[in-house]
């Protein structure tokens, strides 16, 4: 698996920024990403002291693009599996 190999993979050089956490290309979600890589040997710490990595993702497209682990918005998995309230 890719995802949490120790080197970057080749396909991460060119990745661009994104901003948004989706594709810069054509707007795809990480989900719908080939590939993913993890940036995890070079955490940043903010001033929470919380840990961040780069997230790599391959998309579909082939456009690669990475973001802040602490970018990504909250999973709707999360609602899925509270209770409903009666």
């Amino acid at each position: 698996m890719e995802a949490f190999e120790p080197l970057p993979p080749a396909w991460t050089e060119p990745a661009l920024h994104a901003l948004n956490f989706h594709c810069p290309r054509c707007g795809a979600s990480p989900h719908q990403a080939q590939r993913v890589w993890l940036n995890r040997r070079a955490p940043v710490v903010n001033e929470d002291y919380r840990r961040k990595w780069q997230e790599f993702y391959h998309c579909e497209c082939e456009q690669a693009w990475w973001a802040w682990s602490s970018d990504r918005p909250p999973s709707d998995l999360a609602q899925r599996h509270r209770d409903p309230e009666d």
